[in-house]
């Protein structure tokens, strides 16, 4: 096309853009490789479940295991997620794998050692352990070693619980004793090292007898207890009252009260010797509750009068006149 003097030639240049439809894409082709792929896997693991043994399958499964030492059977436990589901509540674990432990019986062990001479063995030292049941002498057992032949079961068995019974008695009467003695010497301690009552020590009299300790406490001529015919008792006897109670607060056993007088008579009409003793247990009694003997152990509170005196030979002596606290053996020999 012929154009004027003066313009130019123009020139169009057109681009078009080549390239393949959208259904004409390869990224389809990756994807259908891939399932391909796990389908031939999915037939190939299938065919192995069905042309293999349990064993066969148990030998793989641990070969692509990692190896647990602390497991004591496979992971899962057969089960998929470690034999839970996940539809059950709690976490998604098992407690198959889980490593027990349990008491075994005692290793023996020989002290034999490999020696591949001819040599004859050398004797193995004896090792001392601790003794066992039918090594230990018992009382039970002795009696039944020393039983008299021709014993029978059933008599042997009486024999032996009462046997046992029997020495059980003496053990407890012999402690008891012990206790006791320990007891007595405790108050005579205490009477000696108080200066104010050191002149009464001649006055106070402790000894065991069958039905327990008994402690005595005597009128002297210029010393007595009480006041003369009645039951006030002296400033003396209240402290030596207070050093019986702080002795005998120490065990549990009863105590028992009795007052005693001598044989002078009242005039007639007046108080007996019956009245005064029993006044004067009483007022014994009182005088240990408030050193804090409690009432509860308290088991009689008696007055003799002069039936039972200290010195028979000589009824009007001053040591007749006299109150008795008695502790109560709990285990009385047999």
């Amino acid at each position: 096309m012929a154009r004027g003097r003066g313009e130019g030639t123009t020139i169009v240049i057109r681009k078009e853009e080549g390239g393949e439809g959208g259904h004409h894409g390869g990224a389809w082709k990756v994807a259908y490789a891939d399932f391909v792929t796990a389908m031939m896997a999915f037939f190939l693991l299938m065919w192995l479940l069905n042309a293999t043994t349990e064993e066969q399958r148990r030998g793989l499964a641990d070969y692509f295991n990692p190896t647990n030492v602390m497991g004591q059977r496979a992971s899962g436990s057969g089960q998929p997620f470690g034999g839970r589901t996940p539809n059950e509540s709690g976490q998604l674990a098992s407690n198959a794998s889980s490593m027990r432990v349990e008491t075994g019986p005692r290793p023996v062990i020989f002290d034999l050692e490999e020696d591949d001479s001819d040599s004859p063995a050398s004797p193995v030292e004896r090792r001392e352990g601790p003794k066992g049941d039918d090594e230990i002498a018992t009382p039970a057992r002795l009696m039944a070693q020393h039983a008299p032949p021709g014993t029978g079961p059933g008599e042997n068995q009486a024999g032996l619980a009462q046997a046992s019974a029997e020495a059980l008695r003496e053990e407890l009467a012999r402690r008891e004793r012990d206790a006791m003695d320990r007891m007595a010497e405790q108050i005579r301690a205490a009477v000696r090292e108080d200066p104010t009552l050191a002149d009464l020590a001649r006055q106070l009299r402790v000894e065991q007898v069958p039905e327990g300790l008994r402690i005595q406490l005597l009128d002297g001529e210029r010393e007595p207890m009480f006041a003369l015919g009645g039951n006030a008792p002296s400033e003396k006897l209240r402290a030596l009252l207070a050093k019986v109670a702080a002795v005998i607060n120490r065990v549990p056993h009863a105590v028992a009260i009795t007052g005693h007088t001598d044989a002078t008579p009242f005039r007639p009409g007046a108080r007996s010797n019956w009245d005064l003793s029993a006044e004067r247990a009483n007022a014994t009694r009182r005088l240990l509750t408030e050193g804090g003997v409690a009432e509860a152990r308290i088991r009689s509170v008696t007055g003799l009068a002069g039936r039972e005196p200290l010195m028979p030979e000589n009824p009007q002596n001053a040591a007749n006149r006299r109150v008795s606290v008695l502790l109560l053996r709990e285990n009385p020999a047999p």
